[in-house]
């Protein structure tokens, strides 16, 4: 209904009489033909109109732009060589064409809009409408122009209107383009920001739908990829009051207090920029030398890249450039030497041409040829190659458009061919234009990419547009040419524009609550956490379980696997003991077997002496397990060999310590009790077999398993006994077996010095009790790689404890003393004991008195006996020894000696 009310209104004011038509200027170039296109190009900079009057006024266009008059002509010519083209012949059809002045001013440009749709809706008593308007040259005036044509659906195609709202089809759905939008524009840009690590730069765009549009999608994709605005400067379009100049001089004030937003972006017009590049180095030149730094990288949309008049480049910085792509301008090349050579006679139908021929004579005769190259040269310098392609691609897509629905009806009359008709054409099919195909996408645009550019001095104010990359939408990426300035363009990279300092790896960005998140200080990153970029928002998390990183880290370290190696040098000295042990205990072994028969061999205990001797070899080898990488058979192996073997040891110990009080026992009544429980296979057999059972139940139930324990930088390899408590009870059985060897040691401690094995049973059993009773604290508390050791150590100091005390001094005797080894000398001691037993024991039933002042001594009769004599001691003791098979080492009893002359036993 909107649409409807439009309609009529636009009638209305068509119909207005003379006030409205005088307001509306004849075209400035036309050509008839059968099928009629609409151009609008700004080819006058300003339009004069006075803002003291409503009533509706006369106006007209003042300084003339030679780079528009060359789009013109680039129209014309595209429109000439296509109505020579197979492909409007073979439909008999040739196109037109009416072009108006915008003069770079809305209300001007909507006024041309007016006359092309009044020539479309008046249709078919006046001459042949206009079904399609290439144009208009800025988005601003594009957005209007476009809500007109829509009502009738007329097709427009911009040569350089790039806003991305235009590529809404619901809003302008008529309004096509043979350039990308600006959204592509917008990603290049912001991909070229990124690549050379720019985030903190700064926008200036010119007021209107535009600019406003650009700054929004800007900001939006820049944000998404973290790159920060450090401003924003808006430049009003130029009016009274000088409102432009003082926004501009602001503009200036404010690049010149942001000296870290080394980048800034510009959506800006051209002369804008012009006047912004004047009053930049106005400002430097009032601050003198200590001026601070004004170059920067501006970064210029399509809107003035191809400005060519800035002054002091060198003082300014880089311009990098977003221009259209440009293609042969072969044809539009030959036509402008036509023009050169024809002069004046060429400006026949073209009001802005003569207009051009007469504004360049300079008192000449109009029409010389040297006016004429002068037009010719004017136009070639101003005119942006890009735009002549973009207009003559205009021109072909038309051209393909208007002969296919043509092909199948008839067109030369004037109303039979409908605007709608060739819009649908237009985005239905591809059209050919230098042989390449093109075609327009869902929003109407054309994604050709863009020619990167940066300006290189000519000298003076004169600069010149190099080409060094070019972006492909389609990849969004860069491609460098092989141009001079290729350099320069990778050379951008060594520009820093940020607002804090980059986070090196092993650093991550903190930003204060309130700032903007590319203003920031860098923290290191804590253990166990690190960063391996630059600028890294957050550290990234080691697998803790594997990995670890000490702070400020820019990598996890995978944690090393420790346990008591083979390499360490304090497990090489405990091996070192462990080989020392075997090797002696071998000797030893070699020692006893050669003296067998010996005296000393036999009191030693025999069989039994190698018993023990092969325990300690095994306890020996089960200490060496403890050392090296953990597996699941050594853990179970280690503790096991130990438990059994040293209960091997002990039990055998034990049984020596029954002998000895079996052997001096003197009391009757208990040597009998001994001999009946005395069984000394079945005493080691049982021991040991008890000691199995318990290892065997420890193993099915619960077993030792090699474990890995996880620790702040290191995975430490060793074995976890599975249960602590059956552990416990292995060692807890031999440390009783150990103190019943010490109990039966220590009462038989007084025996003949050759058969005294209990003192030295009772120190190593001793020694072998209170290490293991240190052990215990120390295990449970201790931890880490050389927690083995600790174990370790124990063994080492038991099996040496038996083997010092047990061995080493019948060794001794065997090897130093040979004379005490004989069957004599053990005798003579005995008989030297037992005498000197005989003299110290008195038995007492009832009383006991010491000697009085007289030397008589009082005894009760009724309750002592007299000592047999001294030889009938010595037989029993032989008859004693001769039930032990062998000289075992002996015992002495807890006798005291009460008197000299009388001697009696308490039973």
């Amino acid at each position: 209904m909107t649409s409807n009310l439009f309609i009529i209104l636009v009638s209305i004011l068509l119909s207005k009489g003379n006030a409205w038509q005088n307001d509306i200027k004849a075209p400035g170039a036309t050509a008839m033909g059968d099928v009629v296109i609409g151009g609008i190009f700004p080819i006058h900079r300003k339009v004069n109109r006075s803002e003291d009057s409503f009533a509706p006024q006369e106006y007209s266009c003042r300084k003339l732009k030679d780079g528009s008059v060359g789009l013109v002509l680039s129209m014309i010519n595209a429109i000439e060589v296509v109505n020579k083209s197979p492909l409007l012949r073979d439909v008999n059809v040739t196109l037109g064409y009416r072009i108006h002045d915008s003069c770079r001013d809305v209300s001007t440009g909507l006024k041309a809009t007016a006359d092309l749709v009044q020539q479309a809706e008046c249709a078919p008593t006046c001459q042949q409408p206009v079904v399609a308007v290439i144009g208009a040259s800025f988005s601003e005036m594009s957005i209007a122009v476009a809500r007109l044509l829509s009502l009738d659906m007329i097709p427009q195609i911009s040569y350089s209107s790039s806003a991305t709202s235009l590529g809404n089809k619901h809003r302008f759905p008529s309004f096509m383009r043979t350039i990308p939008g600006d959204e592509h524009q917008i990603a290049a840009m912001v991909r070229l920001i990124s690549d050379n690590g720019w985030s903190w730069v700064g926008i200036i765009i010119a007021d209107g739908a535009y600019g406003r549009s650009a700054l929004e999608s800007f900001a939006s994709k820049a944000s998404d990829i973290g790159i920060c605005l450090a401003f924003k400067a808006i430049l009003p379009h130029s009016g009274k009051g000088g409102a432009e100049d003082s926004a501009i001089e602001q503009v200036a004030r404010t690049i010149s207090q942001n000296q870290k937003a080394k980048v800034i972006v510009s959506f800006a017009q051209s002369k804008q920029m012009e006047k912004l590049f004047k009053e930049l180095r106005k400002q430097m030149e009032k601050s003198g030398p200590g001026v601070k730094d004004m170059r920067r990288v501006w970064i210029a949309s399509d809107s003035w890249s191809s400005l060519r008049d800035i002054s002091d480049l060198e003082d300014i910085g880089d311009v990098v450039g977003f221009n259209f792509k440009t293609g042969d301008t072969s044809s539009f090349d030959e036509y402008l030497s036509l023009l050169e050579t024809s002069g004046y006679n060429s400006t026949q139908n073209n009001t802005y041409l003569e207009k051009l021929f007469k504004e360049t004579n300079k008192g000449g005769v109009s029409g010389n040829t040297d006016q004429a190259s002068e037009v010719v040269k004017n136009i070639k310098e101003k005119t942006n190659t890009g735009l002549i392609l973009s207009v003559e691609m205009a021109v072909s897509a038309i051209a393909k458009a208007v002969a296919s629905v043509c092909s199948s009806k008839h067109c030369k009359t004037p109303g039979t061919l409908q605007p709608w008709e060739v819009l649908e054409a237009l985005r239905g099919q591809p059209f050919e234009h230098q042989g390449k195909m093109y075609a327009f996408d869902e929003r109407g645009d054309i994604r050709e990419g863009y020619d990167i550019s940066m300006s290189r001095s000519l000298g003076g104010k004169e600069h010149a547009n190099e080409i060094v990359a070019t972006y492909i939408p389609h990849d969004n990426n860069f491609f460098l040419t092989d141009s001079n300035n290729t350099k320069r363009f990778e050379d951008l990279k060594l520009i820093v524009s940020k607002c804090s300092n980059s986070c090196v790896p092993g650093e991550y960005k903190k930003t204060a609550e309130g700032q903007h998140t590319c203003c920031y200080e860098c923290v290191n990153c804590t253990e166990y956490y690190y960063s391996n970029d630059t600028d890294m928002d957050q550290c990234l998390s080691c697998d803790k379980k594997f990995e670890w990183s000490p702070r400020g880290s820019d990598r996890c370290l995978p944690k090393k696997k420790v346990y008591f190696s083979w390499h360490d040098r304090f497990a090489a000295v405990l091996l070192a003991f462990c080989a020392l042990g075997i090797l002696l205990v071998l000797m030893v072994s070699v020692l006893f077997i050669h003296q067998r028969d010996t005296p000393v061999v036999k009191a030693a205990g025999g069989l039994l002496s190698i018993v023990i001797l092969l325990s300690l070899s095994v306890s020996f080898i089960s200490a060496v397990l403890f050392v090296g990488k953990p597996s699941h058979l050594q853990c179970k192996v280690r503790q096991v060999l130990f438990g059994i073997s040293f209960t091997l040891c002990v039990s055998c110990i034990l049984v020596k310590s029954l002998k000895i009080l079996l052997a001096f026992q003197l009391n009757i009544k208990i040597q009998g009790a001994l001999q009946k429980v005395y069984q000394s296979f079945l005493i080691i057999v049982g021991c040991v077999a008890l000691q199995a059972v318990i290892c065997t139940c420890w193993l099915v139930l619960k077993s030792p398993v090699s474990h890995v324990t996880l620790q702040p930088k290191t995975m430490l390899e060793d074995c976890y006994e599975g249960s602590y408590l059956a552990f416990g009870v292995m060692l807890g059985y031999i440390a009783l077996l150990a103190f019943v060897c010490f109990i039966c040691a220590f009462i038989g401690r007084k025996l003949p010095q050759g058969y005294n094995e209990a003192k030295f049973i009772t120190f190593s059993m001793l020694l072998y009790l209170i290490s293991w009773l240190l052990f215990v604290p120390i295990y449970v508390t201790t931890s880490g790689m050389y927690l083995p050791a600790v174990e370790m150590v124990v063994i080492l100091m038991s099996n040496y404890g038996i083997l010092g005390c047990h061995f080493l001094p019948k060794c001794y005797i065997m090897l130093f003393r040979k004379d005490q080894n004989t069957s004599s000398a053990f005798r003579e001691k005995l008989y030297q004991y037992n005498i000197k037993s005989t003299d110290s024991i008195s038995v007492s039933g009832s009383s006991v008195s010491k000697k009085t002042s007289s030397s008589q001594e009082s005894v009760s009769p009724s309750s002592s006996f007299s000592l047999p004599k001294e030889a009938d001691i010595k037989t029993a003791l032989e008859r004693s020894h001769s039930k032990m098979d062998f000289n075992q080492v002996s015992y002495r009893g807890p006798i005291k000696r009460f008197g000299s002359n009388r001697r009696s036993f308490s039973m």
